[in-house]
């Protein structure tokens, strides 16, 4: 990334970029959240974590990308190794562990993206903010990590998705349960009810919740009114694997993503749907590489999808392969 960083740097390489992978992205508009994408197909959060690619990434087509897991703090996440490539299954194991820079330095970063020098091309790329808390921090006090990411960056996404759904942050999937998430949410509104421009506001949930608690966060959804879904995370999951389970024990823990999951997050997206009779809005992501897997996705009911796996696999044309035609 840091190659393709130096080359989209430059206006002639900007036009080599465009010409090779956005050439399928463009005049696919899509209206979301109250904001107009430039196209349906986004980067999932973990791929850029600090924004440090947002110049590539709009550069090969994407309509949107989720920067993050972002903390208060910088934190250097777990032990390497903590990715892991399942080839047999066309997936991945990641055990991350929110390492990022910290909201400080991310948010400044952001705000020099927004705050383009005068006579530069406008940037048409609609920028998500995934925010968490520190591994450090005490579930009991996880809004005030949550809070902080929120005011810092509020000024600089366009959309936020808060993140209680990483397998990599130990007891950060507690925080799914009912009664925690509405100590987050609406605090989160409330603050967002205070600004003069509010910001959508997204709940990423994992593909491992069981059908009650998923009820569970329709209904609180619905209660307070959220903007909408991500659907999914990660799973824990090692089911029907193809790769030898000796494999899989050196492995060892870790969020799996790419194809194993694809049907999980869609069942998921589907429910959700019907529950709701279309009306949370629904961002898919989870197995997608091809037009026909993003498709799966919006029948179910997502309007926007993401992929992160799909595009370490297949490369930098994954939006045109996406969109197709």
């Amino acid at each position: 990334m840091s190659v393709l960083n130096c080359v989209a740097a430059t206006r002639p390489g900007r036009f080599i970029l465009r010409k090779m992978f956005s050439r399928n992205s463009i005049h696919r508009k899509k209206s979301f959240l109250g904001l107009e994408f430039r196209n349906s197909v986004g980067l999932a959060a973990g791929f850029d974590k600090n924004a440090k690619y947002l110049q590539s990434l709009e550069t090969l087509g994407f309509g949107f990308v989720e920067i993050g897991t972002v903390t208060p703090l910088a934190q250097d996440g777990n032990e390497k190794p903590r990715l892991f490539r399942l080839k047999k299954d066309d997936a991945l194991i990641n055990r991350m562990g929110f390492n990022n820079e910290g909201v400080e330095k991310v948010a400044e970063r952001l705000k020099r993206w927004k705050e383009k020098p005068s006579g530069s091309v406008n940037h048409t790329l609609i920028i998500g903010g995934n925010i968490g808390k520190n591994k450090n921090t005490a579930n009991e006090d996880a809004w005030k990590d949550y809070v902080i990411c929120f005011e810092k960056m509020h000024s600089w996404v366009d959309y936020f998705v808060v993140n209680v759904s990483s397998p990599n942050t130990p007891g950060l999937r507690a925080l799914q349960e009912k009664e925690s998430l509405r100590n987050i949410l609406t605090r989160l509104q409330a603050l967002n009810g205070q600004k003069t421009q509010t910001k959508p506001i997204l709940l990423k949930i994992a593909p491992d919740l069981t059908d009650t608690q998923l009820d569970d966060v329709i209904d609180l959804a619905r209660e307070i009114r959220l903007d909408g879904l991500v659907i999914s995370n990660t799973s824990i999951s090692r089911e029907g694997l193809r790769t030898p389970q000796d494999e899989l024990n050196k492995i060892g823990a870790g969020g799996l993503s790419g194809r194993p999951i694809r049907e999980m997050s869609t069942r998921m997206i589907r429910y959700v749907n019907l529950k709701t009779s279309g009306l949370l809005p629904i961002i898919g992501s989870g197995g997608i590489s091809s037009r026909e897997d993003a498709a799966e996705k919006t029948e179910a009911g997502a309007g926007l999808v993401q992929v992160w796996t799909g595009f370490i696999y297949e490369g930098p044309g994954i939006v045109g392969k996406v969109l197709g035609g």
